[in-house]
């Protein structure tokens, strides 16, 4: 009997569990309640009270003012939702719901996330990239462009000749109308050169003037401005950022009036103060952020229009372009722009009249999508040239007798360096694909933009500590110094990352992401019971489902789900799975708890990003390894950025847990849960074995070449890179006969301290041919060279630089 009722028991909790798991219907938990109350052999009035329960919940005008009215009074009574401003709307709505929706779900389709396009260069946009892009990379050096503090004038007139500052503009207007992936693949490479021909090709293609005409600009403004913008014979920029509106953009304080002119025409009169404006010095079209005020409602939409953008010819009177910043040193034009009593006819705003107070809105959806490509490119570049610096040095490198590569304490760095640059390149050509499919995936491009910027960050540390004084001493050899004093750049533009990993990646994404979030909010504001009704009791059947998914999952470590994948990958697809369903439990737990405070709470959805966040890099991980065959070869770095990826979420996992200061069930959390996670994490760091794959398959020819396919590489052997790359194909051709030489010295057969002498003492002592001899001898002088720092005399470095601007002056 006893064993009947615990079996009984067992199974009901079981079916409890399935019902939860597979998110039931209303009806299916009435019926379940049913047949509990059966078992147990309730009394008829309990009977009654459950069937007045069940007319009240599954008759939705009954449940409507019985349950659901009461429950909305009391969620605006506590604010239990967040109240939504204009402008965070604005920013909410802007761009579509991606992949980010699928791990945001608790229930991830795999299927539909591998179905995904993997992009391609059409054979066009190869043929730029092989031809033009390679051209302008080697008319001038990153040391060269530092020293003059800007481009040699041969390298704007070529990139103006070829058209890179209208890459994005379709050909109907003069431009080259590439795809998204095009771009950014060339931005890649224009970084693996140097920073300032992103910097500057970067504006004139992404956010700026053209992308805000093609997509709202009326048709006269297109067919004025556009062509001369492809040809680079107008130099755009875009002026938002102001001393006191920074990451708040949108509490810009420049400002425009509309007025009727004696001809009886509406104008514009506009005054600003702008800074941190990326080619503001040289613009010859400015497009200008401003708060828009009517005072006589001539536009008809009010006193107060709202924020407007207008195109600006730099030469109207009253613009002020003369001064420039200095970002670290990076000779790219940055600058303030001011402008006082700028008079312009209301037909220059951008989209006409009729787009008047819709800036915001268009600045949003703008960066729904751009904000994922650029950066995010230039990031990728850095990575790759990194990985390609590094590993060369770390095999021509010799201290102790051996390449600095084989020394574990390298190892560790150069596993970072090349695990990462893979998983960034994957995550690069992901988004990309969305966005030349015509999706503006905005949270997936916040999360591009801050996870990029950071990665290359540390990327570059790496690197600078692998080449220790050869990365620190500057001058025409050095690769990696100017890039390293670029890297705080990115982070800050665009929405600086604190900002972006703390608001917009979580903030926007718990709004837009979520299935019923929005839904609810606008029934609430709109008052619609019905509405609320229909969204409420999903959400709370998806809060159950993703608390017993969290639960099952974590019991079977995530076997409860069939990976889309087979091989080494399946493992992988699983963990996600379970990571997902964990974070969009604890994600609902959170909002219940906090309501509307969760935002103020930054530390909180700072942990909630970096989850999200590294769900969507280790999926782009894994999308990678499929487009791309499962290719055996990289099976190192996928396992590595996969342990990478998963051991960040559960970082983030734990730091939620500890932090979540959830009633009853936080303190719950921390006492079992947290525990729980520990022992059985959803994931663990890479493995000392799975970072020395890496960095030796970082180390080798075909390893190295893969990795950092597609940047810049100088054939002249006089060129630093050149210099090191000549020196690394010499070492591994030459290896085997100094493993050889090394050989005979452990064994006493030579007698000379290495590696002083070795190649001649071996060719003495008949060890070595006089063809090995020399090839030896050759390598060993190329590893000698490219291990060589710049120095200068006192006169000489006094004048750095000075004699590219003495030159400037005589030209003029």
């Amino acid at each position: 009997m006893t064993l009947l009722i615990v079996g009984l028991i067992v199974g009901l909790l079981g079916l409890f569990v399935v019902l939860a798991y597979i998110n039931v219907p209303m009806l299916a938990w009435f019926a379940y309640a049913a047949l509990v109350l059966a078992i147990v052999h309730v009394p008829l009035w309990l009977w009654i009270l459950f069937g007045l329960l069940a007319i009240i919940f599954n008759v939705p005008f009954i449940r409507q003012v019985v349950i659901t009215a009461p429950i909305a009074k009391t969620i605006r009574l506590f604010k239990l939702l967040p109240a939504i401003s204009e402008t965070e709307r604005a920013a909410i709505e802007a761009g579509t719901v991606w992949v980010d929706g699928e791990l945001f779900s608790g229930k991830p389709n795999f299927k539909r996330i591998l179905a995904e396009p993997y992009p391609t260069l059409s054979p066009h946009e190869q043929v730029f990239i092989d031809g033009p892009v390679e051209q302008v990379c080697r008319m001038a050096t990153d040391w060269e462009i530092h020293q003059r503090k800007d481009f040699p004038d041969d390298v704007w007139a070529y990139l103006r000749k070829e058209r890179f500052f209208g890459m994005m503009i379709p050909s109907e207007y003069g431009g080259l109308g590439f795809s998204n992936t095009a771009y950014s693949a060339i931005m890649t490479k224009l970084a693996s050169r140097s920073f300032t021909y992103t910097a500057t090709v970067g504006v004139t293609n992404s956010l700026g003037p053209a992308k805000l005409l093609l997509r709202y600009g009326t048709n006269e403004q297109k067919q004025r401005y556009l062509p001369k913008l492809a040809m680079g014979e107008e130099m755009p920029c875009f002026a938002l950022t102001e001393p006191t509106a920074g990451s708040d953009a949108a509490s810009l304080q420049s400002g425009g009036t509309v007025f009727k002119g004696k001809d009886g025409e509406l104008y514009l009169r506009l005054n600003w103060q702008k800074r941190y404006i990326t080619l503001g010095a040289i613009a010859t079209l400015i497009g200008l952020a401003v708060r828009l005020r009517d005072p006589d409602n001539l536009l008809g939409k009010g006193v107060d229009v709202g924020i407007t953008c207008v195109l600006v010819p730099a030469n109207t009177p009253g613009v002020q372009l003369s001064h420039r910043h200095d970002p670290m040193g990076v000779p790219f034009y940055n600058s303030p722009i001011s402008g006082r009593n700028v008079v312009l006819p209301a037909s220059q705003i951008i989209g006409g009249v009729e787009r008047a107070g819709q800036g915001w809105a268009m600045l949003m959806q703008s960066l729904a999508a751009g904000r994922g490509i650029s950066f995010p490119a230039t990031c990728t570049g850095i990575a790759k040239l990194v990985s390609r610096v590094t590993s060369a040095y770390s095999v021509v490198r010799e201290q102790f007798g051996l390449s600095i590569g084989k020394f574990e304490g390298v190892e560790d760095p150069l596993a970072r360096i090349g695990g990462l640059t893979y998983l960034m390149d994957a995550a690069r050509l992901y988004t990309c694909g969305a966005v030349d499919q015509g999706e503006q995936p905005a949270v997936v491009s916040a999360i591009a933009k801050y996870q990029f910027t950071e990665l290359s960050r540390h990327i570059i540390n790496d690197g600078m500590d692998i080449l220790g004084g050869a990365g620190i001493c500057r001058g025409p050899r050095n690769l990696l110094a100017n890039i390293y004093t670029a890297t705080p750049i990115p982070i800050t533009v665009e929405g600086a990352n604190i900002i972006t990993r703390s608001l917009m990646i979580y903030g926007q994404g718990a709004i837009r992401c979520h299935g019923y979030i929005v839904n609810e909010i606008d029934a609430l504001e709109d008052n619609n019971i019905a509405a609320f009704d229909h969204a409420f009791w999903q959400h709370v059947g998806l809060v159950l489902r993703n608390l017993t998914r969290a639960k099952v999952l974590g019991w079977t470590h995530g076997h409860g789900v069939k990976p889309p994948a087979r091989g080494e990958t399946a493992r992988y697809y699983q963990k996600l799975a379970w990571a997902s369903a964990t974070f969009a439990a604890l994600s609902d737990l959170a909002m219940l708890t906090y309501g509307g405070r969760l935002k103020r709470h930054e530390k909180i959805t700072g942990r909630f990003a970096d989850m999200l966040s590294w769900m969507y890099l280790a999926t782009a991980t894994l999308r990678r390894f499929e487009a791309e065959g499962r290719r055996e070869d990289d099976l190192p770095l996928v396992h590595w950025a996969m342990h990478h990826s998963l051991g960040q979420i559960q970082q983030a996992l734990e730091g939620l847990l500890v932090n979540l200061k959830i009633p009853v069930l936080g303190g719950l959390m921390r006492a079992t849960t947290l525990p729980w996670f520990r022992l059985n994490p959803i994931g663990v760091i890479p493995t000392d074995a799975q970072g020395h794959a890496v960095a030796q398959l970082l180390q080798s020819p075909d390893g190295r070449k893969h990795i950092t396919k597609g940047l810049y590489v100088p054939i002249d052997a006089e060129q630093a890179l050149g210099r090191l790359e000549r020196a690394y194909q010499l070492s591994i051709v030459a290896m085997p006969i100094f493993k050889k030489i090394k050989t005979a010295l452990r064994n006493g057969q030579l007698k000379i301290t290495p590696p002083v002498g070795r190649v001649e003492a071996a060719l003495r002592a008949g060890l070595i041919t006089g063809a090995e001899s020399d090839l030896a001898t050759t390598a060993e002088q190329a590893q000698l060279d490219a291990i060589q720092v710049d120095a200068f005399t006192l006169a000489e470095y006094q004048h750095i630089g000075k004699e590219y601007i003495a030159e400037e002056i005589t030209d003029l």
